[in-house]
């Protein structure tokens, strides 16, 4: 009975149009059949050592990790992906925005990079930024979901920091606009 509704329901997400995920129904869809879908770098409550207060990101390059600290010596440890040589970065930024399923429009620097990009993609599962971004300031850099999650743990982005759209989501319902974020190389 259980596999009969499990295909069903992939029946009906497969045959369900890309703008599908405009509606909650669809996305919903979407993140009750990612239930099913085995994760790379499982997201993890590890140690935590580190000199940031409870609520700070703290994202390692090197790692290919996000820590999301927990205060009483712990973190959420987070598999990503980064930017690849020549994009990578570090600082302190803080969260300016929040957005579920979000528009993409390519940064000019990207457009000349890549001029077979589109100007404009709406959000959605094909979307690069996948589920959910937070935004950084007013860098053009984000932490935002990805539709590749087999991009996560690899040094792949133009400076973004991607995440699978389970753990973005997760992320997403922790953190508040105004939330620190320290990258480290």
């Amino acid at each position: 009975m259980l596999r009969a509704i499990i295909l069903f329901v992939a029946a009906l997400a497969l045959s369900a149009p890309a703008y599908a995920y405009d509606n909650a129904v669809s996305r919903g869809l979407a993140d009750f059949l990612n239930i099913f879908s085995e994760q790379a770098i499982p997201r993890q409550i590890v140690p935590w050592r580190g000199q940031y207060a409870p609520g700070t990101i703290v994202i390692s390059t090197s790692q290919r990790r996000l820590f999301y600290v927990l205060g009483n010596g712990q973190a959420i440890r987070y598999g990503v992906g980064v930017g690849r040589q020549g994009f990578s970065w570090s600082g302190t930024k803080i969260v300016t925005r929040k957005r579920e399923w979000p528009d993409w429009r390519p940064p000019a620097q990207m457009l000349k990079r890549r001029p077979d990009l589109p100007r404009y993609m709406p959000g959605g599962i094909d979307n690069p930024l996948g589920a959910r971004a937070l935004y950084l300031g007013s860098s053009l850099y984000r932490i935002h979901g990805s539709n590749e999650p087999n991009t996560i743990g690899a040094a792949v982005s133009s400076g973004c920091i991607r995440m699978t759209n389970r753990d973005v989501v997760d992320l997403y319902d922790r953190v508040r606009t105004g939330t620190k974020v320290v990258v480290l190389r």
